[in-house]
């Protein structure tokens, strides 16, 4: 999402726009938005004030697949403990790990870490200008870079994220399946219809647009500033295009996660980097057709009091979802030493903890439960 150019008048729509070598109906499509912009546009974005690459990237990465009322807490803690890109590159990866956690999709997280480390190291702390040089760090994809370049340097670069997809696919009527045929498509578009200036309003006019108005369900048509050219509307295709996924049938998976505690702590383990939850704390799984009392003293190295197992509940993944049975393991306080990848956290440190949300929430309630040995909240 761009930001909003401090001390920068507006533009007189159509001039001075660099529209002069685009196509007439290319022309009228940009000045179209850009007006539509000025006055319904959104404005007041945290990141919307600054044209600061670091902050402009930070809510780049952030948005990507998230959605803007979840972001923005999450964007201004970050800003909060990290208010500099050298910040956020000297920090413990565990650090980060925490601060996004419940932000979903934890590789953002890491490849985010990454990338600052080496823009301190290979840039000298300063983002590259080119929208190639961009994509060429870690986590940046080419419409992300294309984003930076335009809101913070002025590139002429057009953009390809959900929103966009929706309002080109609707408005010249362009079908095909999800893919990379579909995308050299309306990478072509884009191209063509982006103007040489002023990219970072034209931009942000097609993602509010595509956000407010020109939305998945129920599209506001009659609030569209490019209705009367839209072949979608014109052909009552709107629910049609874009061209849906194939529906698949998502499989559900089964585990049980052993919550063991001795009241005070609870025994936690590291994720391993690649996959689900990746680097994140969680709770240990129970391996199948093994024993819950007999795993969860191995791992306690202390005697277990009670094995309890407390609701199962779903939690979904974009391409499956997970069936989580928690187990309440009650055991002797130990001072063992843990092996390599797990620990003991203090119940009162699950707050600030990198924990992937459902084990957050099951941690939670085994904390607000007190000696009550069974989960009970509801999800």
């Amino acid at each position: 999402m761009p930001p909003k150019p401090t001390g920068c008048a507006k533009p007189v729509v159509g001039q001075g726009l660099g529209m002069a070598e685009l196509s007439p109906a290319a022309r009228g499509f940009a000045a179209r938005l850009i007006a539509w912009h000025q006055r319904h546009g959104r404005h007041d974005l945290p990141w919307q004030q600054t044209a600061d690459p670091y902050r402009v990237w930070l809510s780049e990465i952030m948005l990507q697949q998230t959605q803007v009322a979840t972001v923005i807490p999450y964007y201004l803690r970050f800003l909060d403990r990290f208010p500099q890109l050298a910040d956020l590159a000297a920090a413990p990866v565990e650090e980060v790990m925490a601060l996004w956690s419940g932000l979903g999709y934890y590789a953002r997280a890491r490849n985010l870490h990454r990338c600052a480390q080496v823009v301190m190291a290979a840039h000298d702390g300063g983002f590259p200008r080119s929208p190639q040089a961009l994509a060429a760090l870690p986590g940046i994809g080419r419409s992300t870079a294309n984003s930076i370049a335009t809101f913070c340097f002025g590139a002429r670069a057009p953009i390809l994220d959900g929103n966009v997809k929706r309002v080109f696919c609707r408005h010249f009527g362009v079908e095909g399946a999800p893919g990379a045929a579909l995308d050299k498509r309306l990478w072509a578009l884009v191209e063509e219809h982006m103007p040489a200036r002023h990219g970072g309003i034209y931009n942000q006019a097609q993602m509010d647009l595509g956000a407010g108005i020109c939305a998945r369900a129920r599209p506001r048509c009659n609030a569209c500033p490019l209705a009367d050219t839209c072949i979608a509307r014109r052909d009552g295709r709107q629910a049609e295009l874009p061209t849906p996924k194939a529906r698949r049938v998502v499989p559900t998976r089964q585990t049980c996660f052993l919550v063991i505690t001795d009241g005070e702590r609870v025994l936690l383990e590291t994720r391993p980097p690649a996959g689900i939850w990746g680097g994140l704390l969680a709770l240990p799984e129970l391996p199948p057709g093994q024993d819950a009392r007999a795993v969860a003293a191995r791992f306690a190295a202390a005697a277990v009091l009670t094995v309890s197992p407390a609701p199962t509940f779903v939690h979904a993944f974009s391409h499956f979802r997970l069936e989580i049975t928690p187990i309440v393991c009650r055991v002797r306080s130990s001072a063992s030493c843990m092996e390599p990848g797990r620990q003991w956290l203090p119940l009162y440190a699950v707050a600030k903890a990198a924990l992937p949300a459902p084990v957050r929430h099951i941690l939670e309630d085994a904390q607000a439960s007190g000696s009550r040995p069974l989960l009970s909240r509801k999800r």
